[in-house]
C-alpha cells in the first residue's frame, strides 16, 4: 500500500507546483496546436521533418502488429522522453528537463493540430492518449521540480546540504515515476488498440 499512498501523499504536499504541471504539459501543447492552425505551414513542417527522418514509415510498419506497436511507444514515451528529454538533463541544470518538455509539448501541438477535416476526426480517439501520456508527462515533470528544489534548497526536504537534498529528490522523483509507469502503460496500450483499430475506419472515411 505504501507504492500506492506515497506518490499521491508527494502530490498533495505540493498541489500548486503539480497544477503548475499540469498546464505546462497541456497548456503548451494547445499553443502550439493554436499556433498551427493560424499557419498551417508549421504543420506541414513538421509533418514533413517525421517524413524525411523515417517516424512515418516506423509506424506504418509497426501497425500490422499491436503488441509490437504499443511496446515502442512505451519505450519511446519513457526512455526518449522522460528519461532523456525531462529527467537526464534536470540532473545536470536543475528544472532544465521542464523547458525541454515544454518544446516537446509545443512540437507535438503544432504535428497534431486539426489543420483539416480528416486531422480533425483522427483526434477525437487520440484526444484521451494525449491526456493519459501527458498527465504522466507531467508527473515526471514534476519529480524534476522536487529534485531540483531539493537540490538547490535542501532544508526544504530536511536535508543537511546539497549532497543530501539530491539524493532525497532523486528519490521523491522516483515514487512520482510509479504512477507514471502506470500511465505510460495505460497510454501506449490504448494508442495502439487505438492506431490499429480505431483510426482505420476514420480515415476510410
Amino acid at each position: 500500500m505504501r507504492i500506492l499512498r506515497m506518490p499521491f501523499q508527494i502530490i498533495r504536499a505540493n498541489v500548486r507546483a503539480y497544477l503548475v504541471m499540469n498546464a505546462i504539459a497541456y497548456g503548451v501543447f494547445l499553443i502550439g496546436v493554436g499556433a498551427a492552425l493560424l499557419f498551417p505551414e508549421l504543420n506541414a513542417a513538421q509533418v514533413g521533418s517525421q517524413r524525411e527522418d523515417g517516424t512515418a514509415d516506423l509506424v506504418g510498419t509497426l501497425l500490422g502488429n499491436p503488441w509490437l506497436f504499443g511496446l515502442t511507444i512505451f519505450a519511446v514515451n519513457v526512455l526518449t522522453v522522460a528519461a532523456l528529454r525531462i529527467l537526464l538533463p534536470s540532473m545536470v541544470v536543475p528544472f532544465a528537463g521542464i523547458a525541454a518538455f515544454a518544446y516537446k509539448a509545443y512540437e507535438t501541438g503544432v504535428i497534431l493540430a486539426p489543420v483539416d477535416a480528416t486531422a480533425a476526426k483522427l483526434m477525437i480517439p487520440h484526444s484521451l492518449t494525449l491526456v493519459i501520456e501527458f498527465q504522466a508527462y507531467a508527473l515526471v515533470m514534476l519529480g524534476s521540480y522536487l529534485f531540483g528544489k531539493a537540490w538547490l534548497r535542501p532544508a526544504t526536504v530536511g536535508a543537511d546540504n546539497r549532497r543530501q537534498g539530491y539524493l532525497r529528490g532523486l528519490k521523491q522523483t522516483g515514487w512520482l515515476g510509479l504512477p507514471a509507469l502506470a500511465l505510460f502503460v495505460l497510454g501506449a496500450a490504448y494508442e495502439a488498440v487505438e492506431l490499429v483499430y480505431l483510426v482505420p475506419p476514420l480515415v476510410a472515411g
